[in-house]
């Protein structure tokens, strides 16, 4: 058995993509998932499997709920990588976020410089784009357009999500 964080992009958000994780986690139960953790309603999820389960929990999510989430998922390993892998380790949580990609991004420096202020900082590791907004991530330019920038498709946590996450996968 492998242990897989799972990140579920967009449900929850605006009364759109309702997806109680209480009834995510009995549904990957009943699918022979197993150590099924979730944290908060964004769609986290710690679980074990033997394969990965991103295209099994995008299928499971649409047929019982009815729209199709794009799912991310990273094995222990990777997980752990990205957390050793953050150059903004000392920072409040709330002001540092992973964007984690499903592939590596084709960044745009142009557009990312223009709307980077002084204050912020990111960096690219590999397919895990690392944003440091100390002013505030609801009053950055840079985090709103994002994935302008990245070229492809990501999904954002912060780091007390991270922080919390790693517990979890800890105690699997």
């Amino acid at each position: 058995m492998n242990n897989y964080i799972v990140l579920l992009r967009g449900i929850n958000v605006g009364g759109k993509n309702i997806l109680p994780m209480k009834e995510l986690s009995l549904l990957l139960e009943n699918e022979g998932y197993k150590n099924v953790k979730t944290y908060i309603q964004s769609g986290n999820v710690v679980l074990s499997t033997t394969k990965n389960p991103r295209n099994d929990i995008a299928v499971l999510v649409h047929k019982n709920f009815g729209f199709t989430p794009e799912v991310m998922t990273l094995t222990e390993d990777e997980f752990n990588a990205s957390v050793i892998n953050n150059p903004y380790q000392t920072s409040e949580g709330k002001f540092v976020h992973f964007y984690f990609c499903n592939e590596v991004p084709n960044i745009n420096i142009e557009k990312l410089e223009n709307l980077t202020i002084d204050s912020e900082r990111y960096k690219l590791v590999g397919q895990v784009f690392y944003l440091h907004t100390p002013e505030g991530f609801g009053r950055s330019k840079l985090a709103a357009k994002i994935e302008s920038c990245l070229g492809v498709s990501a999904t954002a946590r912060n780091l007390n999500t991270i922080n919390k996450l790693k517990t979890m996968i800890e105690n699997v």
